[in-house]
Parts: C-alpha cells; structure tokens; sequence
C-alpha cells in the first residue's frame, strides 16, 4: 500500500489539474486499490476504469469502487494483453487512451502471449519498440501502458528490478523507450517488500508530454531505506516522503538521486543500462 501511496503521487495528479473528466487506469486492476488511491490524489472525482484477468478479483474491484463511493468506474474482466477491453468508441480498433495509466503487473508473467501473437499485434503495441521475450512478460505490459497513455499523459508501473538491465530482446526495447524519451523517472525500491516474492522492483515512470525534448532520467535509489517487519521490509513515512519530495523536487542528493542525462545512458560503457547503482 506505501507503494501504491508513491505511485499515486509521482504520477503529479492533484486537485489542480484534474476535472471530473480526468481519467485514470489499470490494466491489471486486481481489486481496484491503486486506482482508489490514484483518486484520492486527485481530490476530485475522476473517471476509474480497470481491467482485471481474475473473476473473482474483478468481482471484488467492482464492490470496493461502490464502498469508495465510485458506483460509476468501470471495471471490466478479462485478459489485457490477449484481449484489451477499454478501445476506442469509434473503431474498436484502437486502444482507449487515458490521462493517467498505473498499474502493478505480474512480475516477469511467463504467460504474457497466451491468446496473442505479438508480431501482428492488432494495437501496434510492439511497433517501434520490439518484442519482449516468451518468458518474461515485463515489457508487453509496460509497452501496453505506453499505448494506453493520451499524449500528454502520465503512466507508472512496478515491475522487477530486471527489467533495467537484462539484454537481448530486453535491451533493445529499453533503448527504443530510452531514445524516444518516454521515460521520466526510476525509483528503485528494497526487496521483499511484497507478498509472493523477495525480488526487488523499481517504479517507471512514463509520460508522454515533452517526450521528444527529454535529456534525462531522474533516477532514485531507494532500495536502503525501510524498517524490517518480520521477514517482510516495509517503507517507513520517512522513506515514503523522502522519495516523494525529491522527485517532486528533482533534486540531486548524492548516492540517492540525480537527473542522470541520456548522454551518460547512452555512452558505449553503459550502452543503456539503468542499472541504478
């Protein structure tokens, strides 16, 4: 939950920018909590909608938006990947596209392709990017949210610390993303701060707006500062405030955050690796 409460605030969606057509989405919603708290940064009611693999999950999505007074989000079941539900009114062809896309998918889903054959992919997901590998599904999501994301839009995503430097298929899409600009920040997160696994995750941060003119990555190491909680790590207040207000900030702090530009990124010695120590 301290993850989702991040989420929710570096995405930068507050009662000055929304209105009540603001919207706001998951495309692997389970019960609904991150949008719910997407919300409640927005201070206003804004429109939810999510998509959820599981039955019994997006039953449960469903009750928790009308406990949270939000009887009006739209949450739909069934598998984003394979079969995307939010598309575009007039054709059908096309994925919806949203202020706001977050989402906490399941990390390195060996299953990602089931129903789908990436290379002719009727959304274009991959066009331009490339195609993640058959076992790890890290990159079909985020490449999902990317094309989920309105121009000027803002998305964010936790997935495995893998994904900012494995190679190969991996490497090539996280070069495309690097040099289109797309990403705006990393924050990079303890392990076993969730349930299910020990792994350690970082939080992308993608948006659309300024893409093209984009000469650098604000990265965040945060992996040090929790408080142990049994076998569990959780992030204190403190923790969760800190990497609040420096992003916010964008200020650099030794050994913790900087703005690290694409040229560093992109030198023959780091050939796009975000690797953040």
């Amino acid at each position: 939950s301290e993850v989702s409460r991040i989420m929710a605030k570096v995405i930068g969606i507050g009662p000055h920018n929304t209105v009540g057509s603001t919207t706001a989405y998951d495309p692997t919603c389970g019960s609904g909590s991150l949008l719910l708290k997407v919300a409640a940064e927005a201070g206003k009611h804004i429109t939810l909608e999510g998509q959820e693999m599981d039955v019994t999950t997006a039953g449960l999505a469903r009750m928790n938006m009308i406990l949270h007074d939000y009887a009006t989000a739209e949450i739909k079941q069934g598998n984003t990947l394979a079969n995307p539900l939010f598309r575009d009114d007039q054709s059908g062809e096309r994925l919806k596209t949203f202020d706001y896309v977050v989402a906490n998918p399941p990390f390195s889903d060996k299953r990602w392709s089931t129903g789908l054959i990436p290379e002719s992919d009727p959304y274009g997901r991959f066009t331009g990017y490339g195609i993640p590998p058959a076992k790890q599904g890290d990159y079909a999501y985020l490449l999902h949210i990317l094309r989920s994301i309105k121009p000027t839009g803002k998305g964010a995503c936790i997935l495995p610390h893998g994904v900012l430097f494995r190679g190969n298929a991996e490497g090539a899409i996280r070069k495309n993303l690097i040099q289109r600009g797309v990403i705006k920040g990393i924050i990079g997160l303890p392990a076993n701060l969730f349930y299910g696994t020990g792994i350690p995750a970082c939080i992308i941060l993608l948006d659309k707006e300024g893409a093209n003119a984009r000469k650098g990555i604000f990265m965040i190491d945060a992996s040090k500062g929790f408080r142990k909680d049994g076998p569990k790590n959780r992030l204190r207040e403190q923790d969760l405030h800190r990497i609040v207000d420096t992003f916010t900030r964008q200020v650099a702090i030794a050994r913790y955050a900087r703005m690290v530009p694409v040229a560093e990124i992109s030198d023959p010695k780091n050939d796009y690796n975000l690797n953040l120590p």
